[in-house]
C-alpha cells in the first residue's frame, strides 16, 4: 500500500510559479507521476520520473516550463511549474506506478495509487 499526499496548489497570475508536493510513504514504487485534469475534461499525464530519478518524462504541453524531481531522503517528488498559464488551471494529482515502460507512464490507467489532488488555479 502506498500513501501518497499532495500540497503546494493554490491561485497564481499567468506567468507565475508554483511547486507542487507529493509525499510518499508506504510500499516503494518503480514511478512517479503528476496528473491534472481540468473541469469537465479526462484527467491527463504532466510529468513522470522514476523513483531513482531516471527518466523524466513530459506531457508537450508542459515541457520546458514544467520540472518533475525526487528526493529520496524526503521520499517526495516535486513538480516545479513555471510560466503558468489559464489553460494550467486543474486539479493535480500525484499518481505512483509499478510499471517500468517509460512510454506507459503516459497513460493515467497505468497508475495504482493516487493522492487526493491539489487545485491549480491560473488567473489570465
Amino acid at each position: 500500500q502506498v500513501q501518497l499526499v499532495e500540497s503546494g496548489g493554490g491561485l497564481v497570475q499567468a506567468g507565475d510559479s508554483l511547486r507542487l508536493s507529493c509525499a510518499a510513504s508506504g510500499s516503494s514504487m518503480y514511478a512517479m507521476g503528476w496528473l491534472r485534469q481540468a473541469p469537465g475534461k479526462e484527467r491527463e499525464f504532466v510529468a513522470a520520473i522514476k523513483w531513482s530519478g531516471g527518466s523524466p518524462l513530459y506531457a508537450s504541453s508542459v515541457k520546458g516550463r514544467f520540472t518533475i524531481s525526487v528526493d529520496n531522503a524526503k521520499n517526495t517528488v516535486y513538480l516545479q511549474m513555471n510560466r503558468l498559464k489559464p489553460e494550467d488551471t486543474a486539479v493535480y494529482y500525484c499518481a505512483a506506478t509499478t510499471e517500468r515502460l517509460v512510454r506507459l507512464w503516459l497513460s493515467p490507467q497505468m497508475y495504482d495509487y493516487w493522492g487526493q489532488g491539489t487545485q491549480v488555479t491560473v488567473s489570465s
